[in-house]
């Protein structure tokens, strides 16, 4: 029985045209990186204390008086949410008493900020905080802010699949980067932190639907197999993060929230261009009987790539042949129906989640750490691309669940280690925080390969998808643990190391797939803490061998 990627073998697997639909497919994910990580500058809460009006005609002795001092993380500073009773401070200051020699200001009456706040300018000009006044009493509503961003990403994860499977992965790519693009300039005009909220929550929609159609189209429908994982790990991941990468170095000169948002949306529009350089996905033309338009592009891909196409490329009994092998249908269900596979999926469940946790709560605290906050920002996304190409290279050539354990324990190990180290080595500090997301990070591309090889083909795109999903949950209770920071600097980092080795614990449980055939149905899939094949075995110990002898000369 042939399939799709026999017939179109001749086109070869890294021509012209492969390499063009790699990396413009891979350059579609860019604004993806600052998007998704925007709320860390947009929301940024900046230094705030009460408002003193000029009308209470208050000394300037007495004006600085007015505030309590608090102390926060070892640290004394203004009060962010309580004045003295601005009466009683007006009536002393009119008396010319001293705060400081003849009033013990520690027992006047302290008040909330009545007046509002005045906030620092220092870092910003304006964020959606200041703006809208999310603090004290509303100090909730900035993680939320992020939280419904990501809940727009769970229900585009539900919604994507179905929308390119009826209208084409294509048309939803560009439909998709549309919405996200265009949504992000609405913003611009929001007349309240609701408004903002609605609009961002279509933001997330539109973006991870314009990941997911790339990721299929590029890892499924159109690259050869050999090309693939490199996609997938190399391609699209680099890529998000070079997004990531432009997003401080843009904010550090837009210090405003509106300006900021306007310079990370207008980008959206030089891609309408690649409309006409990316192609629909053949197979998904074959699965709706269009087979003309099929043959055309791979008769253009051809010609690009200088091989001569067959005279027919799509005969009619291999067009039955691929029809027959769609039709087998499948159900969620399926993942639960036998005790094997319903501990893969339930293990595989919480593990993406628990990843997704670590990665998003360590990417949306970097405001909380020591430091400049656009350094910190920079130096978060720039830990991701060394992450990713670790990421590939051990899953060349190690065991999948090794690679992954090892990555989880040591990257939770790490920010574990951070509340160990003392407040003003802040150096030392970041340093683990970067180390501890390289693993996490390393471990989030990884996940990908590996529940595609735990997974039988006949629910494979399921199973990864549902996992996608859940792991959606992770991303919206992340910015909650950032949010913890603002009480306890060290607490977000306790509580993200402890959820990453659970990770890497659970991690232990699964099956092996390095070395092993892909399962295709339910009954082949392998049990729970099955061993790799002899051969991969055999290459272990010669790696292993290698690793001793190197250190034996050293």
């Amino acid at each position: 029985m042939v399939d799709y990627d026999q017939i179109t073998s001749f086109l070869g697997e890294w021509g012209p045209f492969q390499r063009m639909v790699f990396f413009l497919l891979s350059a579609s994910i860019i604004p993806n990186g600052f998007t998704g990580f925007s709320v860390v500058f947009l929301a940024d809460t900046p230094a705030h204390h009460c408002q003193v009006p000029e009308t209470a005609n208050l000394s300037s002795e007495w004006r600085n008086a007015s505030i309590p001092m608090e102390e926060v993380d070892g640290k004394l500073q203004y009060s962010r949410c309580s004045r003295y009773r601005l009466d009683v401070i007006s009536s002393l200051s009119a008396m010319s008493l001293s705060p400081y020699v003849d009033v013990n200001v520690s027992e006047i009456e302290q008040e909330r900020c009545l007046d509002g706040w005045e906030y620092s300018k220092e870092q910003y000009i304006s964020t959606i905080v200041t703006e809208w006044s999310l603090v004290c009493d509303d100090q909730w509503k900035g993680p939320f802010t992020t939280s419904v961003f990501f809940i727009g990403v769970l229900m585009g994860s539900f919604v994507c699949g179905q929308l390119s499977d009826r209208y084409g992965r294509k048309v939803v790519l560009f439909a998709t980067m549309a919405v996200q693009t265009a949504f992000s300039l609405i913003q611009l005009f929001s007349p309240s932190w609701e408004v903002f909220c609605f609009l961002f929550f279509l933001v997330g929609a539109g973006q991870i639907s314009n990941y997911v159609a790339a990721f299929v189209l590029g890892t499924s429908e159109i690259l050869g197999k050999s090309v693939r994982i490199i996609y997938s790990t190399l391609g699209i991941c680099i890529f998000y993060a070079i997004g990531y990468l432009l997003l401080p170095l843009v904010a550090y000169f837009l210090r405003s929230w509106q300006a900021l948002l306007l310079a990370l949306s207008m980008p959206g529009l030089l891609y309408i261009p690649l409309w006409w350089f990316i192609p629909e996905s053949p197979r998904w033309l074959l699965s709706q009987g269009r087979v003309n338009e099929a043959e055309s592009i791979i008769q253009q891909a051809a010609e690009k790539n200088k091989v001569p196409p067959p005279s027919v490329i799509f005969a009619p009994d291999e067009l039955e042949d691929m029809k027959s092998k769609g039709h087998e249908s499948h159900d969620i269900l399926d993942l639960l129906r036998t005790s094997n596979i319903r501990c893969i999926t339930i293990i595989s469940l919480l593990l993406w989640m628990l990843i997704t946790i670590g990665y998003f709560g360590l990417s949306l605290n970097t405001p909380n750490l020591h430091g400049n906050a656009y350094i910190n920002c920079f130096l978060s996304a720039a830990i991701e691309i060394p992450a990713y190409i670790a990421a590939w290279l051990l899953l060349r050539s190690l065991p999948r669940r090794i690679c992954l354990t090892i990555t989880l324990f040591v990257g939770g190990l790490i920010v574990l280690l951070i509340p160990l180290i003392p407040t003003d080595l802040g150096a030392l500090t970041i340093t683990l925080v970067m180390l501890g997301k390289f693993g996490i990070t390393a471990a989030a591309s990884m996940v990908y390969v590996y529940a595609a090889e735990l997974f039988p083909t006949v629910v494979r795109t399921m199973g990864v998808g549902t996992c996608n999903t859940i792991s959606r949950v992770g991303s919206i209770i992340s910015p909650y643990f950032a949010y913890l920071g603002y009480f306890n600097i060290f607490l977000p980092y306790i509580i993200m190391g402890s959820l990453t080795i659970l990770a890497a614990v659970l991690t232990l449980f699964l099956p092996e797939s390095y070395g092993m055939p892909l399962p295709e149905t339910i009954e082949q899939m392998q049990k729970l803490k099955s061993q790799p094949t002899s051969e991969a075995l055999s290459g272990i110990r010669t790696q292993w061998a290698a690793v001793q002898g190197g250190m034996t000369v050293l």
